[in-house]
C-alpha cells in the first residue's frame, strides 16, 4: 500500500513522497508525481529512508548511561524511569542553580512547524536559557533584507523563462536538486547557465560558464559587475527612478572596483567578471539563484546585500523569468498557540547556538549545568566542536538527548530518549524552495518505544505540574488552528487539498517584488539608511575579511560545503550511504599538493588553533590554489582520529544575523 508523505530534511525541496507499506513496515520511497514542484523524482539520499526507519543500529528504547562519558555504554530502562529521572533533574537544577542554567539546543533535525518547535513552552515555562537558532539562515536574510526588503523572493518555477541564470553560492544538484529542471527547461529555450562557487561543484561542472571567486570575495566580485553594467549603460535607469533608492551613491561606490581590481580580490579573470556582467546587463530576463556559501562569511550579509543590488540595477523584476532567489515560501506565522513565549520570564537571557563551545565552557552567571539535545548533533555540526566535545565530558553537566541513532552528541549523554521519524508522526510543513505548504500524517506507528517530539514534552510538562493548555493540544489540533490564522498567504488556498495531504499553493505572487518592495521606503535600497542608524556601511562593500585567528599564520582557506551523500550530519547512520560516500577528504589544488609532499589519497592532517582533524588527500584542479575543500558532513567518530571538519572552524559571528561564519577559517596541512 502507497501512503502519501513529506521529506523534513533540511532542505530547500520538501519533496512530496509515496510511501510503501507491507506489513506494517517501509519497503520503498519514490516521489510524488502530483507534487506540482518536485514532480515525481526523490534525491539519492531520499530513497533509503526505509533503511532510516528500519535500521539495527536505531534507538529502540530509552537508555541511560553506565559507563564514563562518551564511552558509548548505556543500559536500557524505562520510560516512566527516563522520564522521572529528566523531570527530577530539571527541578534539581532549577532549585539549586536557577533555571537559566538548563539550556535546550535544538535545530532542524526534523523541519515541521509542530514537532520542530514542540520544545518551546516547555523550555519557557521553565525559565530555561533562551536559545538563538542562528547558525545559518539569517545573515542571508538579512542582507537580502537590507536591498529588498523581508519576506519571499522570486518563485523558483520562474526560471524556465530567463535566458541567463547564474548560481551563486548553491551547488544545485546536490542541495536544490529540484530547482534543476526549471533550470534545464530555460537552457533548452536558449539559457546560458553560469555558476559562481569557489570549487568546480557538480553543478558548475554542468554551466556555460564559472567563475571560482576566493572565499569571502563575492561582494567585490558583484561591484565589479556593477561596475561594468554602469560604465556599459546596461542599467534600466527609468526601473531604477521610480522603484529605488540610493542609486547614485552605488554608482560611485561600483566605480572602485572595475573588473581589474575586482579580479585582484577575487582571485578570478577580469576578462570573466566582464564577461559575466556583459551577458547579465544584455539578458532579455536574468535570473540569480543565491545559496547561503557567501553568507558564510565574517561580512556574509553584506556579501549578499551587494549580490540583491544587481537585479535592480536591471530592472529584471519587470521581466518575466528574471529576478532573484533566495528562499521563499510562506504559511502559518503565528506559532504562539503552541510556543507560548509568554510563559518565558522577562529578560531570561540567551544563548547564541553558534557560541555552543563557550557556552558549555565559559560562560558564566551561572554557567549550563544540564543540556537538553534535540533534532540536532552538535558534536558534529557546531563550529569549535573541540570546545564542544570538552563541554560535553563535563562531570557535572547533565545532558539528555532525543535520538534516533548514536550520533556523536548522543554518546555524551546521561539520558537518550528515542525519537519517532518523520513517518511516524503528523505535522505540517513549510518550505523555503517552493511555495507549496503540506501536511502528513504517520504512515506507520512509531517503530519500538519512540516517540514523537510533542508526546515527549507533554509527558514532561505532566511531570513537571504544568497546566496550561499548550500542554494538553494534539497535532491534528494545532494544525486547525494554524490554517485558520488570517494570513495572507494562506487566503484562498485549497483546504480540502490540504486536509487530504496534498501540496497546496500558497497565496504568493511568482514575482513578490512587483508591487514593491517591503523595505522602510517601499523601494530597493541600493542604499541602506537603516544599516547606516546602526553604524554600518550603507553602501555595498567588497572589503574582504579573512579569519583573524588565523591571519598570518595558517595559508589556506578552508570551505566545508555539503556532501552529495550526506545532508549536515544527517545519513551518515546508513551504512551503503557511507560506503558510496567514501572516505572522508578533502580536495587540494595539485600545486599546494606538490608543496606539501602530499599525494593522491594520503591521510593528512587538517590544523589550526582550533584543533585538527585527518582525512583522505584528494589532489584535484576542481579546487583552486590556496583553497581547501572537505564535503562533509561524516560523523567524526567514523574518520580517522575521531575528529570532523568543524574541529576547524571558529565561532565568530557574521556581520548581521548572528551566523556562524563555516567558510571563513584559515587552516594548513601536512600529510599525517
Amino acid at each position: 500500500m502507497w501512503k502519501p508523505s513529506v521529506c523534513t530534511k533540511d532542505c530547500p525541496d520538501t519533496c512530496g513522497l509515496l510511501v510503501k507499506v507491507e506489513n506494517g513496515k517501509i519497503t520503498r520511497v519514490k516521489g510524488d508525481p502530483d507534487h506540482p514542484f518536485t514532480r515525481g523524482f526523490i534525491c539519492k539520499k531520499a530513497g533509503y529512508f526505509p533503511e532510516h526507519v528500519h535500521n539495527e543500529d536505531r534507538i529502540l528504547t530509552p537508555l541511560k548511561r553506565s559507563g564514563p562519558k562518551g564511552s558509548g555504554q548505556f543500559s536500557p530502562i524505562s520510560w516512566d524511569e527516563a522520564l522521572d529521572r529528566v523531570a527530577g533533574k530539571l527541578k534539581e537544577t532549577a532549585e539549586a542553580h536557577g533555571p537559566e542554567t538548563v539550556l535546550p539546543y535544538l535545530y532542524a533535525g526534523h523541519m515541521g512547524l509542530i514537532q520542530r518547535n514542540a520544545g518551546h513552552a516547555f523550555f519557557h515555562k521553565l525559565g530555561a536559557s533562551r536559545l538563538l537558532g542562528t547558525i545559518c539562515g539569517p545573515a542571508a536574510a538579512a542582507g537580502f533584507q537590507a536591498t529588498l526588503g523581508s519576506g519571499p523572493s522570486t518563485d523558483i518555477e520562474s526560471a524556465a523563462d530567463s535566458d541567463l541564470i547564474i548560481i551563486w553560492g548553491n551547488n544545485t544538484l546536490t542541495t536544490n536538486v529540484h530547482a534543476w529542471p526549471f533550470f534545464k527547461q530555460a537552457v533548452k529555450k536558449g539559457a546560458r547557465l553560469a555558476v559562481i562557487d569557489p570549487y568546480r561543484t557538480r553543478t558548475a561542472k554542468e554551466a556555460d560558464t564559472h567563475l571560482m571567486p576566493m572565499p569571502g570575495t563575492d561582494a567585490a566580485l558583484a561591484l565589479g559587475m556593477m561596475q561594468v553594467l554602469i560604465e556599459e549603460s546596461l542599467i534600466d535607469r527609468d526601473y531604477l527612478a521610480g522603484n529605488s533608492v540610493g542609486f547614485d551613491g552605488l554608482a560611485r561606490r561600483a566605480a572602485q572596483y572595475p573588473p581589474e581590481k575586482a579580479a585582484s580580490i577575487c582571485g578570478v579573470p577580469a576578462a570573466g567578471i566582464r564577461d559575466l556582467a556583459l551577458a547579465y546587463g544584455r539578458a532579455r530576463a536574468p535570473f540569480i539563484r543565491t545559496g547561503w556559501g557567501p553568507a558564510r562569511q565574517l561580512r556574509g550579509a553584506m556579501a549578499m546585500r551587494t549580490i540583491a543590488c544587481l537585479p535592480v540595477l536591471v530592472g529584471a523584476f519587470k521581466k518575466q523569468g528574471g529576478g532573484i532567489t533566495r528562499g521563499v515560501g510562506g504559511g502559518p506565522a503565528d506559532l504562539t498557540r503552541l510556543t507560548r513565549p509568554d510563559l518565558c520570564p522577562k529578560d531570561t537571557r540567551a544563548v547564541n547556538m553558534v557560541e555552543l563551545g563557550n557556552a558549555l565552557t565559559r560562560l558564566d552567571g551561572p554557567p549550563v549545568k544540564l543540556l537538553y539535545n534535540y533534532m540536532s548533533n552538535p558534536a558534529a555540526v557546531a563550529p569549535q566542536s573541540a570546545l564542544v566535545n570538552q563541554g560535553l565530558m563535563r562531570e557535572d553537566l547533565f545532558t539528555v538527548v532525543h535520538e534516533l541513532y548514536m550520533t556523536d552528541t548522543a554518546l555524551y549523554a546521561d539520558i537518550i530518549l528515542p525519537g519517532a521519524s518523520f513517518l511516524e508522526m503528523t505535522d505540517i510543513y513549510r518550505c523555503y524552495g517552493h511555495n507549496y505548504l503540506r501536511m502528513a500524517r504517520p504512515v506507520i506507528p512509531p517503530v519500538g518505544e519512540s516517540r514523537p517530539n510533542l508526546s515527549i514534552f507533554q509527558a514532561l510538562a505532566g511531570r513537571m505540574g504544568y497546566e496550561e493548555e499548550v500542554f494538553n493540544l494534539d497535532e491534528e489540533t494545532l494544525i486547525r488552528g494554524f490554517m485558520e490564522e488570517d494570513h495572507p498567504t494562506l487566503r484562498g488556498i485549497d483546504h480540502d487539498a490540504f486536509n487530504r495531504e496534498k501540496a497546496v499553493r500558497l497565496n504568493i505572487a511568482a514575482n513578490p517584488y512587483a508591487g514593491g518592495f517591503n523595505t522602510p521606503s517601499g523601494k530597493a535600497e541600493l542604499l541602506s539608511k537603516t544599516w547606516e542608524k546602526q553604524g554600518l556601511d550603507p553602501l555595498p562593500c567588497g572589503k574582504v575579511q579573512r579569519d583573524p585567528d588565523g591571519k598570518g599564520k595558517y595559508g589556506l582557506e578552508l570551505i566545508t560545503p555539503p556532501h552529495h551523500l550526506f545532508l549536515n550530519s544527517a545519513f551518515n547512520e546508513i551504512p551503503e550511504l557511507r560506503k558510496l560516500a567514501g572516505r572522508a577528504g578533502v580536495m587540494i589544488h595539485p600545486d599546494d599538493a606538490l608543496k606539501r609532499s602530499i599525494d593522491q589519497d594520503s591521510l593528512v592532517r587538517v590544523f589550526n588553533d582550533r584543533g585538527e582533524c585527518r582525512l583522505h588527500a584528494e589532489v584535484t584542479r576542481d579546487t583552486r590554489p590556496g583553497l581547501l575543500v572537505a564535503e562533509g558532513l561524516h560523523w567524526p567518530r567514523l574518520t580517522p582520529g575521531g575528529k570532523g571538519a568543524n574541529q576547524l572552524t571558529s565561532q565568530r559571528l557574521t556581520d548581521q544575523g548572528e551566523t556562524c561564519a563555516f567558510h571563513c577559517s584559515l587552516v594548513e596541512v601536512e600529510k599525517d
